[in-house]
């Protein structure tokens, strides 16, 4: 089951609602396998503008040997690009797992509508597991948040890279 959050009051969500962000979320959730593949850390990011997947990538630190180039920051600069401007007013934001604060920060600035995740970071969530920021009112914009959506399969992922990575 997943909630739908709208700065502070929940909202219900259609099946034809739970069918698309579910189909968005399966994307990026190849993307973070894909990730895993390359040796990072599973994390997927889709950018979608009404039915139109703008970018899909994920995390990149390892490979890019950038420290920003988180699977969020990543989609969004190729989203940018594609639309050819740097707000996304329209965009929803699929990530497989609640974005860190520079994710977060990054969503703010692109003005980002919409951002549905899988699995809450306890760690380094800064959606709502820390600092709140797609809901801070000291900021300019803020961002409807669902979260939960495929939730079991997207922290599945993340538990799986980090066990195998202990042994």
């Amino acid at each position: 089951m997943f909630s739908a959050t709208e700065t502070d009051s929940e909202a219900e969500l259609t099946t034809e609602q739970t069918v698309t962000h579910e189909r968005w979320m399966r994307e990026a959730l190849r993307v973070a396998r894909d990730a895993r593949s390359a040796g990072e850390v599973p994390v997927g990011t889709c950018v979608v503008d009404g039915d139109q997947l703008l970018a899909a990538a994920g995390n990149r630190t390892r490979t890019d040997c950038d420290p920003t180039a988180h699977a969020e920051i990543v989609s969004l600069r190729e989203a940018s690009q594609k639309a050819g401007n740097y707000r996304l007013a329209n965009a929803t934001v699929y990530s497989t797992i609640e974005p860190c604060a520079m994710c977060a920060g990054a969503l703010i600035q692109a003005r980002v509508k919409l951002l549905v995740y899988g699995a809450t970071d306890e760690k380094a969530g800064a959606v709502e597991s820390h600092f709140h920021i797609c809901a801070a009112h000291q900021l300019n914009h803020r961002i409807k948040v669902i979260k939960g959506v495929l939730e079991p399969e997207c922290r599945e992922l993340m538990q799986e890279f980090f066990k195998e990575r202990r042994c």
